[in-house]
């Protein structure tokens, strides 16, 4: 999910000789192989691979580079990446075979398909369609941090988490990219058909469309022989592998692996109205419709040094571009070191697939651009050089802004708390639970598979910096999110804010203390009763979990915390602490809540 760029030399000059290939006689496609080799060298990159399509066929398709740097093998056409977000049109794809089969109305509300999906407010729930949520426009920003971070196979359980998710719009009054909607219509056509996404998508597609090495999970792509791995670059410019991305439980939105091959088959059937080989693959109704504009974009007007881009807008799972004067169909993809762009040009019969195993790069846009440039007989234009100059440019402006931070005054003020007071468990319902603990002076965390280290700023402000899970060692490439701790009336660590995400508030976890290892022989002193003012208060075990029984409410079952103390599961800001005499007998116990803390004697 960052960015990292190096430098590797001299790739360029052997990536063509590499075989396993179709080589085109097309005049169009003259010199292609020298353009697309230099932008190995131009972006530092491992390697791609390229195919292209026109009307019914594969007219070309080649790979550059390694799909693994280390061991120096080479990619092929038919080498495995992970496409990403290009995964998306295949699950849109799924609901308008529902619709096919009268399932599903995409302008009827997915609430009355899904009555367990809740939104943030009523307005959503009423109003949200399933189109609206297949293009983008129910006025839910990214809320990504939730599902990278903290993360989880289960999907119900990561569909739940859109109910606390404040909306940044209106709906349909902007378009906003959300991964979890793209969950959502997964999880409808596995309710609709009684069979998982997974199982959809294999007999839907992939079997009609002769994907037959194309794969759905990290552990099948493990397993092929020709899978590529992910990389990234560094600032020190060495070239390191990246970790596979388990996006099982985000599945819909983007854990597709597949091949350049295998993805030309894919666009074939688009190019073709849905067919594929003679046979219906999309109903013609939904192949219109899903490369129509469902929702404009606000890309604003043409700039002045390409006026012929222009028309940003979404269909259902494809972005749509007026590009030089052609109608582009196209999506990308990103996950962690694989980045993707699959596209065509129906009026034109011509598509493009480019896969490539470098981190969130712009490779796979400049393959096309070149690819496409040629193919419809357009000027040349050095998209390469043009890219490499706004990045240059975006990282001078980054460099300055990251000195002015460093320039800044800063005072030199310390935490309010011992560092151990920050321990303990911080929990966010729209994303999960942020564990954090103290191992030689320094506060470390975990977030789902997730883990992190916390730098102090300034007074109870921290950096949150992430573990890079390959190498296992703190990730200082990136700047870090800071954090605030905040305490009660009491002073007493109560919550923390993470501004995991530009343009919406920061996200807030609720403190609970971290759960201590206790017996049920060690929690046997602390049962009997006690008494408050008449109102006899029970204490009890279960196994080793002690509960907590007031007349009149329901038990109360608790979490050891040390020191004599238990908080309540349930309910927020409440614990209990007791009290043990000169002998060590437990003589009374203290209610702590927001309200203020009651003392109960023990009879």
């Amino acid at each position: 999910m960052k960015k990292y760029y190096a430098l590797l030399l001299g790739l360029c000059l052997v990536c063509t000789t590499w075989a396993q290939e179709t080589q085109s006689s097309d005049k169009r496609l003259a010199g292609i192989e020298t353009s697309l080799s230099k932008l190995l060298d131009d972006w530092h990159a491992a390697g791609f691979a390229v195919a292209v399509v026109e009307k019914n066929k594969v007219i070309y398709s080649r790979g550059f580079g390694y799909r693994d740097y280390e061991g120096k093998k080479p990619v092929t056409p038919n080498t495995l990446f992970a496409i990403g977000s290009s995964t998306k049109a295949f699950t849109c794809g799924l609901v308008g075979l529902l619709q096919k089969d009268g399932k599903v109305q995409l302008d009827n509300k997915i609430r009355d398909y899904l009555p367990d999906l809740h939104f943030y407010n009523d307005n959503m729930d009423a109003n949200i369609t399933i189109r609206d949520m297949m293009c983008h426009r129910t006025g839910l920003s990214r809320h990504d941090y939730s599902w990278y971070f903290f993360n989880t196979r289960a999907r119900d359980s990561m569909l739940y988490r859109v109910r606390y998710m404040e909306p940044t719009a209106a709906i349909r009054e902007k378009w906003q990219y959300n991964n979890f909607m793209f969950l959502g219509q997964g999880v409808l056509v596995e309710k609709l058909t009684g069979r998982s996404w997974e199982d959809n998508i294999r007999e839907k597609f992939f079997a009609p469309l002769e994907m037959t090495r194309s794969g759905l999970s990290i552990q099948t792509l493990q397993q092929d022989p020709d899978a590529s791995l992910g990389y990234k670059v560094g600032k020190d410019g060495v070239i390191r592998k990246m970790g596979y991305y388990d996006i099982a439980g985000m599945g819909p939105a983007g854990s597709i692996n597949s091949s350049a091959m295998e993805m030309a088959h894919w666009v074939m059937m688009w190019i073709n109205g849905g067919q594929y080989k003679g046979k219906e693959v999309l109903p013609p109704f939904y192949v219109s419709d899903a490369i129509s504009a469902q929702m404009a974009m606000g890309d604003g007007a043409p700039g002045k040094e390409h006026p012929d881009l222009h028309g940003g807008s979404y269909g259902l799972g494809w972005f749509l571009n007026s590009y030089r004067g052609h109608y582009r169909v196209d999506h990308g993809g990103n996950i962690d070191g694989f980045s993707a762009n699959i596209s065509f040009f129906p009026n034109d019969s011509v598509g493009i697939v480019i896969l490539s195993n470098q981190n969130n790069s712009p490779l796979p846009v400049l393959a096309r651009n070149l690819i496409a440039d040629k193919l419809l007989k357009l000027q040349y234009v050095d998209w390469s050089k043009e890219r490499k100059a706004m990045v240059e440019k975006a990282a001078k402006q980054q460099k300055e802004a990251e000195q002015a931070v460093v320039n800044e005054e800063r005072p030199n003020a310390g935490p309010s708390h011992p560092l151990r007071d920050y321990e303990g468990i911080y929990n966010s319902p729209e994303a999960g639970d942020m564990t954090i603990a103290l191992s030689q002076d320094t506060l470390w965390g975990t977030a789902g598979p997730e883990r992190f280290c916390l730098q102090h700023y300034a007074y109870d402000i921290f950096t949150l910096r992430w573990v890079d899970h390959t190498q296992g060692v703190v990730d200082t490439a990136d700047k870090g999110v800071r954090i605030i701790f905040h305490y009660d009336d009491d002073g007493k660590i109560a919550s923390l804010e993470a501004p995991f995400e530009g343009g919406v508030k920061p996200i807030e976890f609720l403190y609970r203390p971290a759960a201590k290892a206790v017996t049920a022989n060690e929690l046997t002193p602390y049962t009997g009763n006690y008494e408050l003012s008449g109102v006899l208060i029970k204490v009890y075990t279960k196994g080793d979990v002690l509960y907590v029984a007031v007349p009149g409410q329901p038990d109360y079952e608790t979490i050891p915390t040390g020191n004599h103390t238990f908080s309540l599961k349930q309910i927020t800001g409440y614990s209990v602490q007791f009290e043990p005499g000169d002998n060590g007998a437990i003589t009374a116990v203290k209610i702590i809540q927001p309200n203020g803390t009651f003392k109960a004697k023990k009879k």
